[in-house]
C-alpha cells in the first residue's frame, strides 16, 4: 500500500512545474516580463478577460438581460416532459459552480493577490457573463435527442463547429471525461477535509489520515456517490434540486449574519477591495499584475465561464428557445461570483488576519491552509460563545459545495460520453469509472496523505487545457448564437427556426420546437 501512495504523491508532483508554466506563460520569458503593465499578465488572463469582452461588445451587453428575465425562465413551467426544467438545469450547473472553490478558492487569491483580487473577480465575473451565455447557446443549438431525455455541450457543438466531423466529437469528448474525472480526486479531499473539521470541531480531537473516521467517510462517500449516479441524470438533478440551495441559502444566511455583526468594518472591506485592486500591499507582492492574475485564476476555477463545462447543463434543458438558457447560465456566472464568491471575500478581508491584528494567529503559518485561513476568518469575525457552532455550520456547507460537484462532475462526463456512445452499457462503464474508480482514487490521495495544494495543480493543469479548447470554438460559433440572439430579441415569444437562418440542428428545425 505505501507504494501506491508513493506513486500518488510523485504523480501530483510531478504537475506543478507544468501547470505552472502553462498558467503562467508567457511572465516566465525573460524579455516579456520586461514589458512595462502587459508583462504581469499571462496569457490565459489576457484571453478570457479579452475574450468576455468581446462577448460582451457582440451580444451588445447581453448581461443586462440576465436577471429578470432568467428567473422568469427558471420559474416558468417546462414546455414538455423532455429533458430537465430550466431551473433544473441551472441548479446542476450551479453544484459545479458553487462547489468549493468558492471558500478555498477565493481564499487562496486573497491570500496571494491580496484584497483587490476580489475586485477583479468580479471584473471576471461582468465579462464572463457574456463567455457563459455563448457557450450556452451553441449547447442548446447543437444538443440532441436521447429518449426522453436531451444531451450535447461541447463535444457536439465542437463537432458540428469544425467540419461536422466525428473524429473532432471523440476527441473532444475524451478531453472532456479526462478534464472531469481527474477533477474528482480533489473535490473528495474536499468532502474529506469538511467532515473531519466538523468531528475535530464537535469533540476536540484530530484524526489521522488512517482513522477509523476516514474509512467510515470513505465506505459512506463511494456508496452514497454510487447510489445517485447509477440513477441517472434525472436523480442526479433532483437530488442537486435539494442539496444547491440548501448550502447556498445556509451559507450566504451565515455569511450576512456574520457581516451584519460586524457592520462597521464593511467600508473597511470595500477601501481594501478597490484600492488593493490597482495597489496591492507590498506583503501581497505589491503589483496590479498579482492580484489581478489570481482573481481572474480563481474566478475562472469558481464560475466556469469559457471553460465548456457548463455546456454539459445547459444543453439537457429544456427551453422554449436557445437563448433562454444562456439567460440562465449568464444569471449563474453572477450569483456564484457576486454573490456567493463575495460572501467568501467579506468574511476573510473583514478579518484582515494578514495584518497581524488577530492575536494568536501567525499570518505566515495559517496562510498554506486555505481552509484554516477562512475558518479563522469565521471565528475572528463572531461571538467566542458561537464560534464552535458557526465554524460547524461552514463546513456542513463546504462538505455539500464539494459533493454536489463531485456529482456534477461525474453526471458531466456522462453526458459527453453520450457523444462517444448512448449505449446504455457504455454509459455504464462512464459511472463506474466515476464512482467506484475515481472517488476510490481520490480517497487513496487522502490516505496517502497528500495536501490540498498538490491536488489543485491537476485541476488547474485540466480547467486551463479545458479553456485552450474551448475558447476557440465559442469564436467560431459566435455567428450562430448572434443569429439566436436576433431572433430572440425580436420573436421572444416565437419558436427558434433554425433553418430560417441558413443552418439545421436536431432540436431546433421549427417542427417541434426544441421539445
Amino acid at each position: 500500500m505505501n507504494n501506491i501512495f508513493n506513486f500518488i504523491n510523485q504523480f501530483f508532483a510531478l504537475l506543478a512545474p507544468i501547470t505552472d508554466a502553462i498558467w503562467d506563460f508567457p511572465t516566465n520569458i525573460g524579455w516579456y516580463k520586461m514589458i512595462p503593465i502587459l508583462g504581469q499578465f499571462s496569457f490565459p488572463v489576457l484571453l478570457l478577460i479579452g475574450v468576455g469582452i468581446y462577448f460582451t461588445i457582440r451580444t451588445r451587453f447581453i448581461q443586462r438581460h440576465s436577471f429578470g428575465p432568467a428567473i422568469k425562465i427558471m420559474l416558468a413551467r417546462q414546455p414538455s416532459q423532455q429533458g430537465v426544467s430550466a431551473i433544473g438545469s441551472f441548479m446542476l450547473g450551479l453544484a459545479m459552480r458553487a462547489g468549493p472553490g468558492n471558500i478555498v478558492g477565493i481564499t487562496g487569491a486573497i491570500s496571494i493577490g491580496g484584497p483587490g483580487a476580489l475586485f477583479w473577480m468580479w471584473v471576471a465575473a461582468f465579462f464572463g457573463m457574456a463567455s457563459a451565455f455563448t457557450e450556452s447557446v451553441l449547447a442548446q443549438l447543437f444538443k440532441e435527442k436521447k429518449g426522453d431525455e436531451f444531451v450535447g455541450g461541447l463535444p457536439f457543438y465542437g463537432k458540428r463547429l469544425l467540419g461536422n466531423k466525428r473524429y473532432v466529437g471523440l476527441f473532444l469528448s475524451c478531453a472532456f471525461i479526462t478534464y472531469a474525472l481527474f477533477n474528482i480526486p480533489a473535490q473528495t479531499f474536499n468532502v474529506f477535509s469538511a467532515i473531519s473539521s466538523i468531528a475535530q470541531a464537535a469533540t476536540g480531537q484530530h484524526y489521522s489520515h488512517q482513522s477509523t473516521l476516514y474509512y467510515t467517510i470513505a465506505v459512506i462517500l463511494v456508496v452514497v456517490c454510487t447510489f445517485i449516479i447509477f440513477g441517472g441524470i434525472r436523480r442526479v438533478v433532483a437530488y442537486s434540486d435539494v442539496l444547491v440551495p440548501i448550502k447556498a441559502v445556509i451559507f450566504i444566511g451565515i455569511s450576512i449574519i456574520i457581516i451584519v455583526i460586524n457592520f462597521p468594518l464593511i467600508p473597511y472591506f470595500f477601501r481594501e477591495v478597490v484600492v488593493g485592486a490597482f495597489a496591492p500591499h507590498a506583503i501581497f507582492g505589491g503589483a496590479i499584475g498579482t492580484a489581478l492574475a489570481q482573481g481572474v485564476k480563481r474566478g475562472l476555477m469558481s464560475n466556469e465561464a469559457g471553460q465548456g463545462t457548463i455546456t454539459m447543463a445547459a444543453a439537457i434543458a429544456n427551453n422554449r428557445h436557445p437563448c433562454e438558457q444562456g439567460l440562465v447560465q449568464s444569471f449563474g456566472v453572477f450569483f456564484d461570483t457576486m454573490v456567493i464568491c463575495t460572501m467568501t471575500g467579506f468574511i476573510v478581508i473583514m478579518a484582515h488576519v494578514w495584518t497581524g491584528s488577530v492575536d494568536g494567529v501567525m499570518w505566515e503559518s495559517v496562510r498554506a491552509s486555505k481552509i484554516t485561513l477562512y475558518l479563522i476568518s469565521v471565528k475572528t469575525l463572531v461571538p467566542t460563545s458561537l464560534a464552535k457552532s458557526v465554524e460547524i455550520i461552514m463546513c456542513a456547507c463546504y462538505g455539500l459545495f464539494a459533493f454536489t460537484t463531485l456529482l456534477g462532475m461525474i453526471s458531466f462526463a456522462e453526458i459527453s460520453a453520450n457523444f462517444i456512445s448512448k449505449k446504455h452499457g457504455f454509459i455504464i462503464v462512464i459511472r463506474i469509472l466515476g464512482s467506484l474508480v475515481f472517488v476510490p482514487f481520490g480517497i487513496l490521495t487522502i490516505l496517502a496523505g497528500l495536501e490540498l495544494g498538490n491536488l489543485w495543480y491537476i485541476s488547474d493543469l485540466m480547467n486551463i487545457i479545458m479553456v485552450y479548447i474551448n475558447i476557440p470554438l465559442l469564436l467560431l460559433g459566435l455567428p450562430f448564437v448572434l443569429k439566436a440572439l436576433a431572433d430572440y430579441r425580436k420573436n421572444k415569444v416565437t419558436a427558434f427556426n433554425s433553418e430560417e437562418y441558413g443552418f439545421t440542428t436536431e432540436c431546433w428545425d421549427g417542427k417541434d420546437n426544441g421539445t
